[in-house]
């Protein structure tokens, strides 16, 4: 099956766009934080250029629907929903988290992972990752948490890989046994987002635009439909 699927991520200081076409993946992404916003078009126009598509050829569009930054999150849900209702295409939501613990499975052969992003206020996002057929799948659910409580109690004795920004800003984090802190993989990339897209697309769990929100994980935040959207 050749997908043409558009990839958008804003959700943490990196912004990245990414085109599956085929067995093909082209993808740029830049750290810069505040930029967001003036970056992901001209992204977006550079990617179909290179994949020598244009949106109405697209199958789905897929976006990093968090968690991450509240501002980046909503930056990229926000760009999703104009392309997609400009476009009329269904929608993919990918996990910031499982994107990370997806790219340390393709790139490093990590069989489990910790995928953690630093949430400011003292507290990190966090999620556990297995590779279930090539998929980073989770394990349990993804949450918000303080460093200070996570424990050897929460996980198995697998030989877990760490990725994401929280290992830095929480050194303490290290202490978890039977981890392996990559200090490659620190945001999410569309890249990664890729094969999970792809997986989505296949299973059918695209949805309509309308029906997309974005993750936070913390429940205090809600998301406003663009004006005239039920």
């Amino acid at each position: 099956m050749s997908e043409k699927i558009l990839i958008i991520d804003t959700s943490t200081e990196a912004c990245s766009v990414a085109i599956t076409h085929g067995e093909a993946i082209f993808h740029q992404q830049d750290v810069t934080p505040r930029s967001h916003t003036k970056m992901v078009l001209p992204m977006v126009d550079a990617m179909l250029k290179k994949a020598n598509l244009s949106l109405k050829e697209l199958d789905a569009i897929a976006w990093g629907r968090g968690p991450g930054s509240f501002t980046g999150v909503r930056i990229g849900t926000g760009i999703m929903q104009g392309i997609a209702l400009g476009a009329n295409k269904p929608v993919i939501g990918i996990s910031t988290l499982a994107t990370m613990a997806q790219q340390a499975m393709d790139e490093h052969g990590a069989t489990d992972v910790i995928a953690a992003i630093d949430a400011r206020m003292s507290e990190v996002y966090w999620g556990v990752f297995k590779n279930i057929e090539g998929i980073a799948t989770l394990v349990g659910q993804e949450m918000v948490v303080k460093p200070e409580i996570i424990d050897n109690t929460v996980l198995d004795e697998a030989n877990y890989m760490a990725v994401g920004t929280a290992w830095a800003a929480y050194p303490t984090l290290k202490n978890i046994a039977n981890i392996e802190v990559n200090t490659e993989i620190l945001y999410p990339s569309s890249h990664a987002m890729a094969p999970l897209a792809k997986a989505a697309f296949r299973l059918g769990t695209a949805v309509d635009v309308d029906d997309a929100s974005p993750v936070y994980v913390r429940d205090t935040v809600t998301w406003q439909k663009l004006p005239g959207r039920n």
